[in-house]
């Protein structure tokens, strides 16, 4: 078919047919397809991340001996480090591990006021331990007490001294004592052992 043998209304007719039939198939394309190609580009970035999450199962399940060890080692740890922690009776237990750890410094502490009951953590919220506060008073030259809450502070991590406050000793000494000797009022807060449950 010669297309120069028709007449203009038939040509007219077909470049219509032609223009119509082109723009039919680009509004699928862009209607229908085009949203499936979008649709099935979706599936792939589902079909990765669930790859990805797949992969990431089958380390974890490859490393569940290693993750089993290491939470072995850290429960035994944390194991280890509550054998320091407060337990039983309170009171009794921080007077005598105050007074067992000052045996090597020139120290005194004859004044302990009553313990508090357990309470929660001030310093951290929602800490799973909780914590008792015992003031102490005593006297000590200012490096002998600066010496031994560094060393005790260090030696027990679970218990910080705060609150430390110091007075001359002018006041209460009697003209025969050492004018450099302090006293000190210091509270001592530990943490507490939870109960096994």
């Amino acid at each position: 078919m010669n297309f120069k043998n028709l007449s203009k209304e038939k040509r007219n007719q077909l470049l219509l047919v032609f223009i119509l039939s082109i723009a039919i198939l680009a509004g699928l394309g862009f209607g229908l397809v085009r949203g499936q190609y979008r649709e099935l580009a979706s599936l792939a970035a589902r079909n990765t991340d669930t790859a990805q999450k797949l992969r990431k199962m089958q380390d974890t399940l490859k490393n569940a001996g290693t993750i089993e060890t290491q939470l072995a080692q850290t429960k035994s740890l944390l194991a280890e480090q509550e054998q320091d922690l407060a337990s039983g009776d309170l009171y009794s237990w921080v007077i005598t591990t105050l007074r067992q750890f000052k045996a090597d410094y020139k120290i005194e502490m004859p004044q302990f006021s009553p313990i508090s009951q357990p309470s929660e953590v001030n310093l951290l919220p929602h800490f799973p331990y909780k914590q008792a506060i015992l003031t102490v008073a005593g006297t000590a030259h200012f490096h002998d007490l600066g010496r031994f809450i560094a060393d005790f502070e260090n030696r027990f991590p679970h218990i910080r001294l705060v609150n430390l406050s110091l007075d001359s000793g002018l006041a209460t000494a009697a003209p025969s004592e050492d004018p450099e000797l302090l006293s000190f009022r210091i509270d001592v807060v530990t943490l507490v052992k939870p109960n096994p449950s």
